[in-house]
């Protein structure tokens, strides 16, 4: 004979949460984080651990905001609650950026298709750097033209200059050949490979140098391993031409 399996005593409460949700009740900072953690806890009582986090962070955005270590330390938090925690933090920043008109640069796909945007349709070559903070934001964009089809020139001097006065977490580099090739000439590497070197020497990380032809014709001097094979190289003239 087959016993009904009984439903555990918190599912009321869930359920009681829920309908909260579905009204639109204001919720309490312990009530929203222990809803949240249903979907990672689907058969336990979620209260003890979320009111765990509150008093550990101080509060839902500090739950947000703290570090995976951080969280694992936490009574009740594992390290696949953590990772979930950790990418409702993300999609938040996601959302939120995009509210503020905020950019966000965190992979080589995402800096393609920016760099495509930035430079499709130009009819001299560009040279744009775009200062990143850790978490990806776009801090700052400086874009530099000499209004030639064929070559942009910029000093280390300026490169410096710009990197003290912004100091940013990190730098990415593009520019665009109008000759249909994105495959970097010599000064083009020549000039990555002081760019590397000056960043370093100010503790900037230094990510990518995307060369534009088109849409399709993208170069990544990270994606191909190029940069890791500049790490000797500079050149110490003062002033570099980046030239199809």
């Amino acid at each position: 004979m087959c016993t009904p399996t009984k439903k555990p005593p918190h599912d009321g409460h869930r359920l009681r949460l829920y309908k909260k949700l579905e009204d639109g009740v204001l919720l309490q900072d312990h009530e929203l984080l222990e809803a949240l953690l249903y979907n990672a806890y689907p058969r336990i009582n979620t209260n003890p651990i979320a009111h765990n986090l509150l008093e550990t962070f101080g509060s839902l955005r500090g739950v947000l905001h703290a570090e995976f270590k951080q969280l694992v330390e936490v009574n009740g938090v594992g390290k696949n609650v953590a990772y979930y925690l950790k990418n409702i933090s993300a999609v938040a920043s996601v959302a939120f950026s995009q509210e503020r008109g905020e950019l966000y640069i965190r992979n080589y796909g995402e800096f393609k298709e920016f760099v495509a945007d930035r430079l499709r349709g130009k009819t001299a070559e560009v040279l744009e750097f775009y200062f990143v903070e850790k978490n990806g934001l776009v801090k700052n964009i400086y874009s530099h033209t000499d209004f030639d089809e064929h070559k942009v020139v910029m000093g280390r001097e300026k490169i410096t200059e710009l990197l003290t006065k912004l100091k940013p977490y990190g730098v990415l580099l593009a520019h665009n050949h109008l000759n249909g090739n994105c495959y970097p000439s010599s000064d083009d590497v020549n000039f990555t490979a002081q760019l590397q070197v000056i960043c370093n020497m100010n503790g900037v990380i230094f990510y990518d140098h995307c060369i534009y032809a088109a849409d399709n014709l993208i170069y990544s001097f990270f994606s191909t391993g190029t940069i890791q094979d500049l790490q000797s190289v500079f050149n110490p003239t003062g002033l570099v031409d980046i030239t199809q």
